[in-house]
């Protein structure tokens, strides 16, 4: 069997990204790297991953994937976003194969233009990465159930596995300080992720823990206004922004960390819809033995198990999160047995093997 994977931009590390990775290193291992070719979408340097694609760029990669599917003739092709569908779709018309399209989160969550509405409604299969997602694609799109293949993210293992860095991750940190951590993209379309709130929260919980040290992973178009609020809120000592990270050092926050959080708000709406589609980042986290706290509502929800391996809260309300924050910084021992609690539990039901297998399951009954 061969298959042709299409991916967005890959030059940065989102879930999205990290998914597609995993998901090309199965293929080929269930396949070997002779059945698999993979075109993803190329940044022009120094171009910021969050800015938007020129036209040049996106008719060069629909002529790169015509050559590769008329010169290769797949036998499968896998559109790794949304956005690729309708080249999914001419592919597979032009040269009479079936194609697939993964279906991460609020990219279907919506009212969509006609050409990606007709192309995943065409689909031989759709990929959804959690029950919210198939439970939102089946009523808003009409999606027939059979189609639908379940293939939860996972967690690659390589992070584990890397060195931590000793560098400027470290520079603003002292020995045994607390570390609350978040990680995500700071873009102003995607303010859902939550860091305001956890700013907002900060302030009461630096009145009970004062020597706290909030790091913050990632970059975008927001940073600036989430510096000024840290800045307004008189948190400036206690907030690092460290920018993109390397692989190294996000291994070291991770280690050096005591508690995860995002809480970031699912909002279903036809026109500008919110949330995560999974969370690949909270499984990063649990897998480094740290409890998370994140949002009672949408796809994290599946396996973040509060009072177990992390604390649910609403993520519009900020005394919920400072007190989330304040209960886990103040209780170590129970921090660290949720901690626990969810590498285990992302040993258990998310490892690259598991994800590996269901892949099997799937080619083999498409």
């Amino acid at each position: 069997m061969k298959v042709l994977l299409l991916a967005p931009r890959m030059e940065s590390a989102g879930g999205i990204q990290r998914y597609t990775i995993t998901l090309l290193r199965a293929l080929k291992d269930l396949l070997l790297d002779r059945s698999v070719r993979f075109l993803a979408l190329t940044e022009v340097p120094n171009r910021p991953s969050y800015a938007r694609l020129t036209t040049q760029l996106k008719w060069r990669f629909c002529w790169k994937a015509v050559r590769q599917a008329v010169c290769w003739q797949p036998d499968l092709v896998i559109c790794t976003h949304l956005a690729l569908g309708p080249i999914g779709w001419f592919l597979a018309k032009l040269v009479r194969r079936p194609y697939w399209i993964v279906v991460h989160g609020i990219e279907a969550w919506t009212l969509l233009p006609y050409w990606r509405c007709t192309a995943l409604r065409h689909a031989d299969g759709v990929i959804v990465t959690s029950v919210f997602s198939r439970e939102q694609i089946v009523k808003r799109h009409r999606i027939k159930s059979e189609r639908i293949l379940s293939l939860p993210g996972t967690l690659d293992e390589t992070l584990l596995n890397v060195e931590p860095a000793k560098g400027r991750s470290y520079r603003h940190l002292s020995n045994g300080q607390p570390v609350v951590l978040t990680v995500a993209r700071m873009v102003a379309s995607e303010r859902y992720k939550g860091h305001d709130v956890v700013l907002q929260a900060l302030p009461s919980v630096v009145a009970k823990i004062p020597n706290l040290a909030y790091v913050v992973v990632g970059d975008g178009d927001d940073r600036p206004r989430l510096e000024r609020l840290a800045k307004h809120l008189g948190l400036t000592e206690y907030v690092v922004f460290t920018g993109e990270v390397s692989e190294s050092e996000l291994a070291a926050l991770y280690h050096r960390s005591e508690i995860f959080v995002l809480p970031a708000r699912t909002v279903i709406d036809d026109r500008n819809p919110k949330g995560e589609g999974f969370g690949i980042v909270f499984l990063e986290a649990m897998a480094f033995g740290k409890p998370v706290v994140g949002p009672n509502y949408g796809a994290p929800t599946e396996f973040i198990r509060d009072g177990e391996n992390g604390i649910l809260v609403d993520p519009e309300d900020v005394p919920s999160v400072a007190e989330a924050l304040v209960k886990l910084l103040a209780d170590p021992e129970t921090a660290r047995a949720m901690g626990q609690a969810g590498s285990d539990c992302v040993r258990e039901c998310f490892s690259y093997g598991s994800f590996r297998e269901r892949l099997r399951e799937i080619l083999a009954s498409g």
